[in-house]
Formats: C-alpha cells, sequence, structure tokens
C-alpha cells in the first residue's frame, strides 16, 4: 500500500543536528518548561505535553525561548494558533508554531 510520505519534521532531531551540534536543555530547565506547559485548557494540555514528551530532549535554549513566547499567550490564543485559526504575531516562532501542529 502506498501513500504520501509523512510531512518534514519541522525541528530537526539532536541525531540530525550533524557537525552544527545545539546545546539542549538541562533536566531542570526542561522541567519548569514541562510546568509551564500545564493549561487550564485540555486540548492545549493534551499538545503541549504529546510535543514534549516527544520532542523535550532535543530542544536548545532558542527553542525554549520560542515556546515561552507562545506559552505567554492565553489558552484561548495559544489554541487558535495551534489548531491554525491564527498566526503568533511574531513570525520568528513559525518554526515552533509548526512543531506543535505536528505534534
Amino acid at each position: 500500500m502506498t501513500g504520501s510520505p509523512p510531512p518534514a519534521d519541522p525541528m530537526p532531531s539532536r541525531a540530525d543536528a550533524g557537525d552544527g551540534a545545539r546545546a539542549m536543555l538541562d533536566a531542570t530547565r526542561l522541567a519548569r518548561m514541562r510546568w509551564r506547559c500545564r493549561r487550564g485548557m485540555l486540548e492545549n494540555d493534551i499538545v503541549l505535553t504529546r510535543f514534549l514528551d516527544a520532542r523535550g530532549t532535543d530542544l536548545d535554549e532558542a527553542d525554549a525561548r520560542a515556546l515561552d513566547a507562545l506559552l505567554d499567550l492565553t489558552d484561548g490564543e495559544l489554541w487558535d494558533v495551534i489548531a491554525g485559526r491564527s498566526e503568533p504575531a511574531d513570525a520568528a516562532l513559525a518554526t515552533m508554531v509548526a512543531a506543535l501542529r505536528a505534534a
């Protein structure tokens, strides 16, 4: 059975980093990020938890700053961005938004 190939991953994994290895988050920073991802809206909780479960150990400081900026949004605004109903005001967050949408 043939089908379309899976979508390209918007955030390369640690294995894909090649020579330009990125500094990953330490365990404390990741735990704080995970705590901050606990939201009052179940849909956000599910997406953010799945994302961190799958990609948390691959996040670097730039990724964490992008995710932090998104977490500054209200629950409704964040869900609208994740669901594709709106885009973040800062275009620099596009890679993180794409990664969350793929989670």
